[in-house]
């Protein structure tokens, strides 16, 4: 008889919708409302995440990550001109050429820098590399919050980006796909490591912080969001029945839910980082600050979790990668711990 296989670190995107937002899903469904996003969910939805951030913005909703990061961008940038982000940033690695695709052409400018992230004597050399009209102009710096190695921007960092991609002109744009992780690590307000710091452009991970199966591009900067329903109906992002993507963020964000269970996350990846670690021949390969651990493993540990049906990817971070979720479990951590060990 097979055995089935376990995706519980494979992904935080591998976790079912906590209660609240399944809860908020059902309440939603009853009746008939205005489609397209025009309905009270989505209002209520929109208010909640201006109140979490304590700023006037503009909200979308929009089906996943790909989709935000790309149209935010496009609404950024000309054909002409390039984006700035870390070589591990998911626009690079695992959009499928989206960003390039949406924006015509906007072409990608990787660089370098320990622990997944962005510093501003990389950005500083990218921009200064060349000024002629042959060479892509950069028009935006792109950073992930948390880092796709599972680390995160302290306030101080943005504010020293921003402040330098400002002086060249720059608009900075922040993938927050583990946004919740990174908050309940800082423990800071949201404002702090964002529109305070200089964000212009944040897409909220909804996704994995537990809201479902959708993402926020939020514009801090309303200036820029001219005509962004438009890309979002252009790009088959616009959801006629929009209260299934909204209603989930709003007992998420107002009861204060994501944040609750991003601190769990945290702390379930603290703790398997910790078990990983006594492990003979283990090497834990990045400071374990979000929900997400990278480590090194002896090839026979491979084997014997593999035999053991664990999934999990190899391919991100020079290691192998477990994630935690809202639904990780202690239990979920000693059974990984003790087939990892035969």
């Amino acid at each position: 008889m097979s055995i089935e296989p376990k995706y519980h670190f494979a992904s935080d995107n591998t976790a079912g919708i906590p209660p609240e937002s399944w809860s908020a899903l059902a309440e939603a469904n009853a009746g008939f409302v205005p489609s397209y996003g025009n309905d009270v969910w989505t209002a209520r939805a929109a208010d909640a995440i201006r109140e979490a951030f304590e700023k006037d913005c503009d909200v979308y909703f929009v089906f996943n990550g790909t989709a935000a990061n790309s149209l935010a961008l496009a609404s950024l940038c000309q054909s002409y001109h390039s984006v700035i982000c870390h070589e591990s940033a998911h626009i690079e690695t695992d959009e499928c050429g989206a960003p390039e695709f949406y924006s015509n052409g906007t072409k990608i400018l990787v660089s370098p820098g320990a622990s997944g992230k962005l510093i501003p004597s990389e950005i500083e050399r990218l921009v200064k590399k060349r000024s002629d009209i042959h060479y892509p102009k950069p028009r935006v710096v792109s950073l992930t919050q948390a880092t796709e190695l599972g680390t995160v921007y302290r306030p101080e960092e943005i504010q020293a980006i921003s402040l330098l991609a400002k002086g060249f002109g720059l608009r900075i744009h922040m993938d927050g796909s583990r946004l919740a992780n990174a908050a309940a690590f800082l423990g800071k307000p949201l404002r702090a490591f964002t529109w305070e710091a200089g964000v212009d452009v944040l897409c909220l991970g909804g996704t994995k912080a537990g809201a479902g199966f959708s993402e926020a591009v939020i514009f801090f900067n309303k200036s820029l969001s001219e005509e962004f329903a438009y890309r979002c109906k252009q790009a088959g992002q616009l959801a006629s029945k929009m209260r299934y993507l909204s209603a989930p963020w709003i007992p998420m964000l107002k009861g204060g839910h994501w944040l609750r269970y991003a601190r769990e996350a945290n702390g379930r990846a603290q703790k398997l980082s910790e078990g990983l670690a006594k492990l003979p021949g283990v090497r834990i390969l990045q400071n374990v600050e979000a929900n997400g651990v990278f480590a090194e493993l002896p090839e026979a540990m491979h084997q014997r979790l593999k035999e053991k049906n664990w999934t999990y990817y190899t391919f991100i971070g020079g290691g192998a990668r477990f994630m935690c979720s809202w639904q990780t479990r202690d239990e979920d951590i000693a059974g990984l711990l003790k087939d990892a060990t035969g």
